[in-house]
């Protein structure tokens, strides 16, 4: 737990210190590139919006940035259908969770009621935990809470058998991963398709690598205070079960079953954390997931061990996801670090993603600056 601490801590430090030169750097480019006319409802595609820059001498042709803004367009131009079949599988998936519940809930009744008649039952109960805690002894081969664990498992395989399987989610259309020499134009493409989203697909967001740092150190640590704490759990769990007519042992072995429920569900924080990527005033709205993710990269092993988590999250659950970086997947991680998780990223990557190699030589950011100088140098003749 200390070393996790201080990876946070020091991949927190890493991202505020570079926050502020990504900032500047990503302004001017975006400054280049005015996009005001954008504004309208129905916006043009990356690659419409990249030809009548050219057109307008805003930027300079380059064979290679057409080709990534029109594999940018054809993405684009299945996003609608996805996002409709999104609004439908996520109307099935809602259905199907409150008649899970709703039997789970039943389940617990029924098992609650027998147990309640049967007053040896909670005598067994009793002092099977008195002898297990006057002798402070388990056997080897048993783990704590694999009496709750079995219960748990059985209820989960009845409710499938009930409730049928969670429904399938839509097959997501393959998102980009854009990489190749610095200034070659990444992000600006990038940027492009992503303002082509708004109006298209209900949960859209656009991360730097150090933003996506930050905001991740900040969820964790709200998750952990959250679960020390535990005030989510006894407030949902005393919301529905302290009205119930049975008795206060009958209550508490129900509140117990719920609070183990939900230690299984949050004991891995990565997914949870994932899971909140998208909710910014849009918890009620379901439908399709875009991630545009600038610049990633495998700083150490925190960056790997949480790429690797909730991105693997966010693709298994229907995220589609842009990305840009330097280096192709497999050359991220100079360094060889957590080698084993490293490779399910890359494999994951490499699954959900096409790789588009942006081969321009040019660095535009200095063709840019030096465009501006010249400009600056005619003026004052």
């Amino acid at each position: 737990m200390r070393r996790i601490s201080n990876l946070l801590s020091k991949s927190k430090q890493l991202a505020a210190f570079a926050s502020l030169e990504t900032k500047l750097r990503a302004n001017a480019l975006r400054s280049y590139c005015d996009q005001s006319h954008l504004r309208r409802q129905n916006r043009p595609g990356p690659l419409v919006q990249y030809r009548s820059l050219v057109d307008q001498g805003k930027l300079r042709h380059d064979p290679f940035q057409e080709s990534v803004a029109s594999e940018l367009e054809n993405l684009l131009a299945r996003l609608e259908q996805y996002e409709k079949d999104m609004e439908e599988y996520h109307v099935n998936l809602a259905n199907w969770e409150k008649q899970r519940e709703n039997e789970r809930r039943r389940l617990l009744m029924e098992e609650v009621e027998l147990h309640q008649k049967d007053e040896y039952w909670w005598k067994r109960l009793n002092n099977k935990l008195t002898e297990r805690w006057e002798s402070r002894k388990r056997p080897k081969n048993m783990e704590s809470g694999v009496g709750k664990w079995v219960s748990y498992l059985k209820r989960e395989k009845k409710l499938d058998s009930l409730v049928g399987h969670r429904p399938t989610a839509p097959p997501a259309p393959k998102g980009l991963y854009i990489y190749g020499n610095v200034g070659s134009g990444k992000t600006m493409l990038m940027d492009m398709f992503y303002s082509a989203t708004k109006g298209i697909v209900k949960h859209r967001r656009r991360y730097h690598f150090h933003e996506a740092m930050l905001r991740i150190n900040e969820q964790m640590h709200k998750i952990w205070k959250n679960q020390i704490e535990e005030k989510p759990l006894q407030s949902t769990i005393a919301g529905w079960i302290m009205s119930l007519p049975f008795d206060t042992k009958a209550k508490e072995w129900l509140a117990a079953e719920e609070r183990y429920k939900q230690e299984v569900q949050m004991k891995n924080i990565l997914p949870a954390v994932a899971d909140m990527f998208f909710l910014d005033g849009e918890e009620n709205e379901k439908g399709a997931s875009i991630l545009c993710f600038d610049e990633i990269q495998t700083v150490d092993v925190f960056a790997i061990v949480a790429l690797s988590g909730i991105l693997s999250r966010l693709l298994s659950s229907g995220t589609i996801i842009v990305a840009t970086s330097n280096r192709a997947p497999k050359d991220l991680n100079e360094a060889g670090m957590q080698k084993e998780i490293f490779q399910k990223l890359v494999s994951k990557l490499e699954e959900h993603c096409e790789k588009v190699l942006i081969g321009s030589e040019i660095d535009y950011r200095r063709f840019i600056a030096q465009k501006s100088e010249n400009q600056a140098d005619l003026e004052e003749e």
